[in-house]
C-alpha cells in the first residue's frame, strides 16, 4: 500500500479514492486500507487545528455509501451477464426452427410455400398480396378481400396464376390495401428458417435466416 503523506492528507475519503486509482482494478482497496488511511490522518493532523469529529463521521458515512454502490454495481453486472447467457442459450435453441420476422422477402424452399402475416392498420375494402420473382416480375396475385384492423395471415403455395409450380428461390411479397384515399402498401412478416446464431459485442444476439439475411433477436415476432 502507498505511504500516506501527512502534509497532503485533508480528506481520508479523497485519499482512499486516489489510492484506488493508483492500484487499479487488480488490487482493490477495502475497509482495512480505509481505516489505515484514517488512522494515519489522525496521527498526523495538526494538534492546533484538529479535524472535527463530525468530519470523520461524514467521511465514514460516505465510505459506507461508496462501498454499497460498488457492491450493487457488481451485483448488477452479474445479473446482466447471467441474462445474456440465458438469452444466448435461448437463441441457440432456435437454430433449425422457423420464426416470423418483419420482411418483404420470403424463400420458396422444399416445402413449396411462403407464409406470413400482414399488419392491417384500418378496415380495408380489399387486401391484395402480390408475389414477385427476383427479376421484379409479378408471378402471382392473391385477393384476400375485405379485412378488419389487426393481423391477417397469407399463404402462397409456390404456384403461378396458371397453377404451375415455380422454382425455389427468393421472392418478394407485396401487400396492398384499398382505402378511400387510394392503395396503401402494408408491412409484412414472413416465416423463415434460422440457419445460425451470432453473438455480438455487448451480448447482442443476431439470428441468421435462410436466404433473408440477419435480424436482431428482438425483431422476432413469433417462433414456430
Amino acid at each position: 500500500m502507498s505511504v500516506v503523506n501527512p502534509t497532503n492528507v485533508q480528506d481520508v475519503l479523497s485519499q482512499y479514492r486516489l489510492e484506488q486509482e493508483k492500484t487499479g482494478s487488480g488490487d482493490e482497496l477495502g475497509k482495512n486500507e480505509f481505516m489505515e488511511l484514517m488512522l494515519a490522518q489522525l496521527k498526523n493532523q495538526n494538534p492546533l487545528e484538529p479535524q472535527d469529529n463530525g468530519e470523520f463521521i461524514s467521511q465514514l458515512a460516505q465510505f459506507s455509501s461508496l462501498e454499497e454502490m460498488q457492491s450493487l454495481s457488481g451485483s448488477v453486472d452479474d445479473v446482466v451477464s447471467q441474462f445474456r447467457s440465458t438469452q444466448a442459450l435461448q437463441a441457440s435453441a432456435m437454430v433449425g426452427r422457423t420464426v416470423l420476422a418483419p420482411s418483404n422477402y420470403g424463400v420458396l424452399g422444399a416445402d413449396g410455400e411462403i407464409s406470413g402475416n400482414i399488419e392491417v392498420p384500418a378496415t380495408t375494402s380489399g387486401l391484395r398480396v402480390s408475389i414477385e420473382n427476383e427479376s421484379g416480375e409479378r408471378v402471382r396475385q392473391m385477393d384476400l378481400g375485405s379485412q378488419q384492423p389487426g393481423v391477417t395471415g397469407f399463404n402462397w403455395d409456390g404456384k403461378d396464376g396458371n397453377g404451375n409450380s415455380l422454382p425455389p428461390g427468393r421472392y418478394k411479397v407485396v401487400a396492398e390495401a384499398s382505402y378511400p384515399e387510394g392503395q396503401q402498401q402494408l408491412g409484412t412478416m414472413v416465416s423463415a428458417n434460422v440457419d445460425s446464431v451470432s453473438l455480438g459485442q455487448g451480448g447482442s444476439v443476431t439470428l441468421n435466416l435462410a436466404g433473408m439475411g440477419s435480424i436482431a433477436l428482438s425483431d422476432v415476432q413469433q417462433i414456430n
